[in-house]
């Protein structure tokens, strides 16, 4: 089992930032790959961005050059930069793992609300 912990959401105003960070423990060592993803009220959840244990990373055409992926693992802990944010970023951002047997695993949620 592997437990997922996101931190760092909030409200700012459009234009600003914020960065999550999402700790893992338990089963961890399989861990291949790390993502956000975020479901904004009506909406389908979506990939924000995907970063592998190599660091090769992924991210979705409406964050591109302003979200930043990356992961320290030594301390099992991905971050998502957020620059530049828009009202439509507002969603609650989900921190998820994948290991090399395709299990999936997701963390609470941490609210991110832009204000225009």
């Amino acid at each position: 089992q592997v437990h997922l912990v996101e931190s760092g959401g909030g409200l700012v105003q459009a234009g600003g930032s914020l960065r999550l960070s999402c700790a893992a423990s338990g089963s961890i060592f399989s861990i291949n790959i790390r993502g956000w993803y975020r479901q904004a009220p009506g909406k389908q959840r979506e990939l924000v961005a995907g970063i592998t244990y190599g660091g090769v990373t992924d991210y979705a055409d409406s964050v591109k050059g302003r979200f930043t992926i990356s992961r320290d693992n030594a301390k099992n802990t991905v971050y998502l930069e957020m620059n530049r944010l828009k009202p439509e970023d507002t969603a609650v951002y989900y921190c998820n793992a994948r290991n090399l047997q395709a299990s999936v695993y997701w963390g609470q949620g941490t609210q991110v609300t832009v204000s225009s």
